[in-house]
This record gives C-alpha cells, structure tokens and sequence, in this order.
C-alpha cells in the first residue's frame, strides 16, 4: 500500500498524505488536485475505489458499420472517451456482413434504455434508404445525433467534414506538381459524401484544368468499395485511363491503389501519385507515407458529444449541419507528374 501510496504521489506532482486524503474520500482538498490524483490513478492502471467511481448518467448508443476500416475504432475512441468524461457510458454497437442490421441494433439500443445515440456512417449517409426510421425513433423520445451524411428529410443535428473542400484541396496540390490526368476512385454513387467528393472534385478539375463536367465524371471518377480490393480495382481502371495521379476517398482505397499502380510495375510516387483520405493511425507509417486528407476526427467526435449531450438536455442545437474543414497532409505518395507518360 505503501510503495502504492508513493507511485500514486510521484505520478500526480503531490504528497503521500494528499493522495490519502483524497483515495479516502477526505475533504480538504482542491477539486484539480484531486483530479491530478484520480488521474493518476488511471494511468498506473489502479482500480479507483468504489466510492470514488463516477455514477452512470446513462447508457449512450454508438452505432458504426464496422471496424475493419481504422478510422472508425479512431472516431469511436473520441466519442467513447468524450461520454465517459461527462459520465456517461458508451456502448458500441457496430454492422457485420450477416449480422445485425442499423435498425436491429438502435431497437437493442432503444431497449435498454439508452439516453441517446450516435450513428457513424450509417443509412442517414444513403440516398436510396428510407429516413423515416429517424423520425420514428424521435417519435420515441430518443435523442440522437448523425456523423457523415446528410439528409434534409430528417431533423436532426448532423455533423460532417468538408467533402467538397477536401478534393479540391488534393486536386489543387496534384496540379501543383503538375499532374493534368488525375482520377478520383470512391464508393457507390448513392451515398451523400460520394456525391459531394465528386462535386468538389469537378469543381476543382473544371478551375485548374479547365475540363468540362462531363469528361471529368466520364472518364475521370471511378466508383468502387470502399476497401483495399475496392481501391486496387478503381485505380486499375484510372492507370488503365493514362491518370498520372488518384485521389482516394478512403485510406485503404488509396493502399489499394498503390498495389494495382505496383502490380502494373510502376512506382509511387515516381510514376504515379496517390492521396487518400481520413489520415487513419499509422497510415503516415506506410511504404510510402501515404499523402492523404486529414479528416477532423478529434472535433468531429467531440461536437458529436457535445451536441448529443445538448440534446439530451433538453436545450437541442439547432436542426441543421455542423461541417469541419478537412486539411491536407503532405508525405511520401505524392510527387511531380512523370515526364514521359502520356498527356491529355
């Protein structure tokens, strides 16, 4: 207890006797002090005392449509730490192939009582889906707040990044090394941030290159799936088409089209140069570092919080969509247009 004692006061920057105080629940103590304790506590991997554990608010639904793409565990951990900092508990509830379906699992959410829910990427992003199950679940009286995707059809704070900047801030880095052939690849057509990357990225393409709509949407945006095959497919066809330079919607697109521009024996980014988006951990590790669209995870998480939390008490934002703007991060998978390849 004792060396315990002297770990506890060594990590917090304060007296054996003060972390006594406050392990015993004593008063007398400052509120940041005691905050530094408990702190510690945390971070030596001690168990806090039972009467010194936070009581619940409530139960706090997190719904993902998977985890096998890092930047969602990335946004969840926000989230999830961001709940539990204003005493709430998160519960994490995420899609598989064959699994639980977004309305199974809000309905297991909804039945045990949550106090509100996040979705992440969920049918809200979906043009095609029906969006009456928002207004019916706030019919029920649940809170909830959407993360990436937007639909006017549903009443409801809405929290997304820049789609439209991000692709016109890699095209206008792409056409600063000179690249005139760049291809962008993404997912399936129907979902709102694929059509809103594709706007910014025509927009981008019709300023700096002075293409049209047309020829840009024909032959310069491949759809595919949003994974590494998906990636490795649409840049395929994109290398297929001459493009010098692919912009990926997704981190593990843009690992994908690194493989299909390898397996055509050309080199990233000598012959060919690749961006990605989201900058997911440990992507800046890849061979090469990959240059990619940071996606604002950590204030995208937090407002998600932060709104939800509104919300639930009672004092709602207003209906509308909160947009964080994306910044581009410069490494290794990028560089000037190759000489020799063909031009348009």
């Amino acid at each position: 207890m004792t060396t315990r004692l002297a770990d506890i006061a060594a990590q917090a920057g304060v007296s054996e006797a003060t972390v006594s105080r406050v392990l015993n629940g004593k008063p007398g103590v400052a509120a940041t002090t005691r905050q530094s304790v408990l702190a510690a506590l945390d971070v030596l991997g001690y168990e806090r005392p039972v009467r010194l554990r936070q009581r619940s608010e409530g139960l706090v639904g997190l719904i993902t449509p998977e985890l096998e793409n890092p930047i969602f565990p990335a946004l969840a951990q926000v989230i999830g730490q961001a709940l539990t900092r204003q005493g709430y508990t998160p519960v994490l509830a995420t899609q598989t192939p064959g699994g639980s379906t977004e309305d199974e699992l809000t309905e297991m959410l909804v039945d045990r009582g949550v106090a509100g829910i996040i979705f992440v990427s969920g049918l809200h992003a979906d043009t095609s889906a029906d969006m009456q199950r928002y207004e019916q679940l706030r019919a029920q009286g649940v809170p909830f707040v959407l993360v990436d995707g937007f639909s006017p059809k549903v009443q409801a704070p809405f929290i997304s990044p820049d789609d439209r900047a991000a692709m016109i801030l890699a095209v206008t880095h792409l056409v600063s090394l000179g690249h005139t052939r760049i291809g962008l690849a993404l997912g399936p057509k129907r979902f709102v941030p694929v059509q809103r990357k594709i706007e910014g990225f025509v927009r981008a393409m019709q300023d700096q290159l002075a293409l049209t709509a047309d020829d840009v949407e024909t032959r310069l945006v491949q759809h595919s799936l949003y994974t590494l095959e998906g990636g490795q497919a649409a840049a395929a066809a994109l290398i297929d088409r001459e493009c010098t330079a692919v912009v990926c919607a997704s981190d593990m697109m843009a690992l994908g089209a690194i493989r299909a521009a390898r397996q055509r024996g050309l080199d990233v980014p000598k012959d060919v140069s690749v961006v990605g988006f989201d900058d997911s951990p440990l992507i800046a590790f890849t061979d090469p570092p990959l240059t990619t669209i940071r996606k604002p995870v950590p204030a995208m998480g937090q407002a998600a919080v932060r709104t939800l939390l509104e919300e639930i008490g009672g004092t709602p934002a207003p209906h509308s969509e909160f947009v964080f703007m994306p910044e581009l991060v410069v490494r290794g998978s990028t560089a000037s247009a190759p000489g020799d390849r063909k031009r348009p």
